[in-house]
């Protein structure tokens, strides 16, 4: 799952320049807390980075990320 998520992120990444959780988990199939892992897991890895927002944290699936 971690290897999918990571891939479709990549793809996103080098495509639009930011993806949002909702498509860099789309197409996984599997316990969705996991999938938010995978994608939280990149960022502590230093693959991506979350953007920040002025106005309050977003819903889950609508946070952005970008490449560092």
């Amino acid at each position: 799952m971690f290897l999918k998520v990571r891939d479709t992120v990549k793809h996103l990444l080098k495509e639009a320049g930011a993806v949002r959780m909702e498509e860099a988990i789309s197409g996984v199939t599997g316990d969705s807390w996991q999938m938010l892992a995978c994608v939280d897991r990149l960022v502590e890895l230093g693959e991506i980075m979350e953007l920040r927002y002025p106005s309050g944290e977003p819903a889950g699936q609508h946070r952005v990320f970008v490449s560092t």
